[in-house]
């Protein structure tokens, strides 16, 4: 499959092919867009009448004048030359005000392509938020990215597009799906064959474990559409794996990792870096805390309570008080449903065993079990690498620079679910997670040429990164702190 991209991509001449991806018909179709909020200034909006592909005349805006607008209470942003205010759209959006925030004032092109699914239905969305586009002679991104490489990346995902490698297998899912369940009821079948001793019970334990872990992993690629190829049956499974079969919201965890994939390792954009007053990350942040005289706990033991505290509580403790909270607050009336029905599946299940509180202490001894499997995973491919306050970069470079990948084997393939594969993954979000390998060696070769740091290590390796990554902050916090 990787010779076939590369002769399409020698075919073509480079990656930087004359084509574009545009959104055509973002208009009414009386020819006029309806805008939300005002025109700054610059004239009505007027329409020709007619409906035969004539182009319509719209406000011409400057990237000067476009990046004005990037406060919350005020937000455009530009997709394929077209600019959109989305302020009043944002608290409706389905992936949460913030990721609009984030790229307000910017080219969302990429971010918006790679985080949709079904875009002739998200054109219905975008056609009344129109209110203009590019002036002639501005640049399609922002003056401080390279065009060259925006325009490699671009002509690269369309011929992934064209090989089919947004296309799911269904049997690789379902299979994966048989494997999760499998577990589940070999579990009950053991505990109902051989009773509830301590042997069985950390026997079953583990499988749970193994279960919940890959249940992550599943609910991962569902939450991203890679699964079905129409988002309503997506959004159905991942209530599914995620509220059901893990007992967490399925919305929750959209609104906080859609915001970590537009903007990965971003002070203070990414929520999955913020991790004060525990952790301090990065080369910022604890220098900011230091020259501040801020110590909430020793931070220069961090790298240690990393093991005792962020290892064990990320999964018990964190997620699971952080999803209760937010569906609380925000009323996630059906969220609370589906995560109500987990309790109820294993108070059924295993509440004839060991009662109503032995069953909880089973539950979040699995969790608590899990947790060091998904840390690590989740962490070992972003707390190594570069974290920053807001550069607008390019899609390309803003997740390259901050993932890295760990090197492909079945064992680690299975284990991670496939996020050893990191670079593509952010790249391509919407990818189904089998397809990675095929497409690593067209990356790669696209960062060579553009200078970008391709990063892929062994597994221990990365398990190791972090806790050097934790100990170099905390020099740098002690620096800043004892100056």
């Amino acid at each position: 499959m990787t010779m076939k991209f590369e002769e399409k991509l020698e075919d073509k001449g480079s990656l930087a092919g004359r084509s574009r991806v545009h959104l055509d018909g973002m208009h009414q179709a009386n020819g006029k867009p309806i805008a939300n909020g005002k025109t700054d200034g610059c004239g009505k909006q007027e329409a020709n009448g007619q409906s035969n592909g004539l182009r319509e005349s719209l406000n011409r805006y400057t990237w000067q004048e476009i990046q004005r607008h990037n406060q919350e209470n005020d937000q455009w942003l530009v997709i394929h030359r077209k600019v959109y205010n989305v302020t009043d759209w944002a608290k409706r959006h389905p992936g949460g005000h913030r990721v609009l925030n984030h790229y307000a004032g910017e080219d969302a092109t990429d971010a918006f392509r790679a985080m949709h699914l079904e875009l002739d239905i998200v054109k219905l969305y975008l056609k009344p938020l129109l209110i203009g586009e590019l002036a002639p002679g501005e640049p399609n991104q922002e003056r401080n990215k390279n065009s060259q490489l925006v325009e490699d990346f671009q002509e690269l995902r369309r011929t992934l597009e064209a090989s089919n490698m947004f296309r799911a297998n269904l049997w690789f899912f379902s299979l994966h799906l048989i494997q999760i369940l499998i577990l589940e009821v070999l579990a009950w079948l053991i505990l109902c064959h051989f009773g509830n001793g301590w042997t069985v019970t950390l026997f079953i334990s583990f499988l749970l474990t193994v279960s919940q872990a890959q249940s992550s992993f599943l609910q991962h690629d569902i939450g991203h559409l890679s699964m079905f190829k129409k988002s309503k049956w997506n959004h159905l499974m991942h209530k599914f794996v995620m509220c059901h079969l893990k007992g967490l919201s399925a919305n929750w965890w959209n609104y906080r990792h859609f915001q970590h994939h537009v903007k990965p390792n971003i002070y203070p954009k990414d929520p999955d870096i913020d991790m004060g007053p525990l952790f301090l990350l990065g080369d910022s942040q604890p220098v900011k805390y230091g020259k501040k005289k801020i110590k909430y706990i020793n931070y220069e033991k961090q790298h240690l309570y990393f093991y005792w505290v962020g290892l064990p509580l990320l999964m018990p403790v964190y997620f699971n008080l952080q999803s209760m909270q937010v569906m609380y607050l925000r009323r996630y009336w059906v969220d609370i449903a589906w995560v109500s029905s987990f309790y109820i599946r294993h108070f059924i299940t295993f509440g004839p065993f060991y009662g109503i509180f032995g069953t909880v202490l089973l539950i979040y001894l699995v969790k608590f079990l899990e947790s060091p499997w998904i840390a690590y995973v989740t962490q070992m491919s972003h707390i190594p690498m570069k974290m920053s306050t807001e550069e607008n970069r390019d899609w390309l470079s803003t997740q390259v620079l901050a993932t890295c990948n760990i090197e492909q084997s079945f064992f680690n393939d299975w284990f991670t679910g496939h996020l050893n594969f990191q670079i593509e993954h952010h790249l391509f979000p919407t990818m189904p997670r089998h397809n990675y390998h095929k497409v690593a060696p067209l990356v790669r070769s696209l960062c060579t040429k553009h200078g970008l740091q391709y990063v892929n290590k062994p597994m221990l390796k990365a398990f190791g990164d972090i806790i050097r990554a934790l100990k170099k902050s905390a020099a740098l916090w002690m620096d800043a702190y004892y100056e």
